[in-house]
């Protein structure tokens, strides 16, 4: 079985958890938590394409690991001071690694995303992630909408122009691949991504349809539920009054049967 580090090399190509989590050693246990969170959202098992799911799944646990040490002041001392960890510890054998974080981290809602949207957009992140993507790609307006969030094709005006700024500021250095983009460049890209929208417009429909008819079965459900507890409760309350009835017949009957012996007795 491979080692801890010999896993951090072969998916991060570093043996340092720091170099893995792309902090420094200094790093407060806040920002260890969040260069946590955001790795293993790239990875989780639940958010990544079905092809490439075994090799994340892998990388979610490897990740899982170094928090579960560098969160632990005792453990992380230790890692510093030597370098060394406990690798065969049954807490992390036996360890769930979704679970995990699913502990740490709140489950995400719709509202969340939208809230964090209307934030990022215009902030001085977005503007930094923007630097990055542009520099990084030499100006490749593909490269940019797929590694900035929240962006797409009816974004690039706006996006277009802050990096404009950007150039003319001197802040970054000026690419003929973005001041001179190629039209049919611009073209294949704006029919990508209506395709995209449509898929996805699509498939949130197709996800509407089924949970109306999840809801209208567990409705059903719920009634047939109900239903069988009435008739249960209607043939229980039907047996109830038979025995009732019968009782009564029984204990007439034994007392027709106790009065003519009565009325011998006085004879004699």
């Amino acid at each position: 079985m491979a080692s801890l580090l010999d896993l951090c090399e072969q998916y991060f190509g570093a043996r340092n958890f720091y170099e893995v989590l792309k902090i420094s050693k200094t790093a407060n246990d806040k920002q260890v938590k969040k260069a946590y969170h955001k790795l293993s959202l790239l990875v989780h098992p639940d958010r990544v394409e079905e092809n490439i799911k075994a090799e994340a799944t892998e990388k979610f646990k490897v990740l899982g690991r170094i928090h579960s040490i560098l969160s632990d002041s005792e453990k992380r001392k230790i890692y510093d001071e030597s370098g060394q960890y406990d690798e065969e510890s049954e807490e992390v054998v036996m360890c769930n690694w979704a679970d995990y974080w699913r502990s740490l981290f709140k489950e995400i809602t719709v509202e969340d995303i939208n809230n964090y949207e209307k934030n990022y957009k215009g902030s001085e992140t977005e503007i930094k992630d923007l630097k990055r993507a542009y520099i990084d790609s030499k100006g490749d307006m593909d490269y940019i909408l797929e590694a900035v969030p929240f962006t797409n094709c009816d974004e690039e005006p706006r996006l277009h122009t802050i990096i404009q700024d950007l150039i003319e500021r001197g802040e970054v250095p000026e690419y003929t691949t973005f001041t001179n983009e190629n039209k049919k460049k611009k073209q294949r890209r704006r029919r990508k991504w209506a395709k995209e929208a449509a898929e996805a417009e699509r498939l949130e429909k197709m996800l509407k349809i089924e949970n109306e008819e999840n809801a209208a079965a567990n409705d059903l459900a719920l009634v047939i539920q109900n239903r069988n507890k009435a008739r249960a409760n209607q043939a229980e309350n039907f047996f109830d009054s038979l025995i009732d009835k019968y009782a009564k017949k029984t204990e007439k009957s034994n007392k027709s049967k106790a009065s003519p012996s009565k009325k011998i007795k006085k004879k004699t």
